[in-house]
C-alpha cells in the first residue's frame, strides 16, 4: 500500500498497513473491557507526537493502524473537512472512540437491531440520538451500535482514535431516508485487508 489514504468512508474497514504503532500506555494480558478502551484511545489522543505523525490528505481519510489494548484492532483516523462513515454498526465488537483534533458529530440510533434476517426496518420516533464530540471528548458503545460519524467542518481537518474488541468480525453497512433504514452491505475482514 502506497499511502495511508482510505477509499472506503468507515472507520473500522481500513486496509491494515505493515506493522501497527504503539499507541497509548497501558499493558494488558486479558481481553480489554469497555473502559479499558476509552482510557486507551483518550491516552492515546494526547500523544501529540503521534497525532502529529499522521498525514492528512485534503480529499480522503487517511489512517494508522494502532496497537491496541489487548488483542483489540485500533486506528488513528485523520477525517478531511465534510467526511463521515455512513451509516453502519461493528457486529458483535464493543468499542470507544475519542477525537484527538478538530471536531466530530456522531448520530446514532438508541435501538438494537437485529443481526440476520431482514433487509429494511422502518425506525419508531425517538431512536435518534446526536452528540458532537470536540477534541477531548470520546465515547463508548455496546455490541450491534448503529451510527455514522462525521467531520461536519467546511475547513478544518479533524483525527481520532478508535478500539474495537473483538476485532471487527464483520460490518454491516446502511443506507437511510427518513425512518427507514435499508441494509446495503456486510463487509467481513477479507472486504477491507
Amino acid at each position: 500500500m502506497s499511502s495511508p489514504r482510505s477509499a472506503v468512508p468507515t472507520a473500522a474497514a481500513v486496509p491494515s498497513p505493515s506493522a501497527p504503532v504503539t499507541g497509548g500506555s497501558a499493558t494488558f494480558s486479558t481481553a480489554p473491557t469497555v473502559a479499558e478502551l476509552m482510557d486507551f484511545v483518550r491516552s492515546t489522543a494526547r500523544d501529540e507526537s503521534l497525532i502529529a505523525s499522521l498525514p492528512l490528505d485534503p480529499e480522503g481519510r487517511t489512517w494508522i493502524r494502532l496497537d491496541g489494548p489487548g488483542g483489540s484492532e485500533a486506528w488513528l483516523i485523520g477525517w478531511p473537512p465534510g467526511t463521515g462513515t455512513g451509516w453502519h454498526d461493528h457486529a458483535d465488537s464493543f468499542g470507544a472512540f475519542t477525537t484527538a483534533a478538530g471536531a466530530l458529530k456522531e448520530h446514532s440510533l438508541a435501538v438494537r437491531l437485529p443481526t440476520d434476517g431482514w433487509k429494511t426496518l422502518e425506525l419508531t420516533d425517538g431512536v435518534d440520538r446526536s452528540r458532537k464530540l470536540a477534541t477531548g471528548q470520546g465515547r463508548a458503545f455496546g455490541q450491534n451500535h448503529v451510527h455514522e460519524v462525521l467531520n461536519e467542518s467546511e475547513v478544518a481537518h479533524a483525527v481520532s482514535v478508535h478500539a474495537y474488541y473483538p476485532p471487527l468480525p464483520r460490518i454491516r453497512r446502511f443506507s437511510r431516508t427518513g425512518a427507514v433504514l435499508r441494509l446495503e452491505q456486510t463487509e467481513r475482514p477479507e472486504d477491507w485487508q
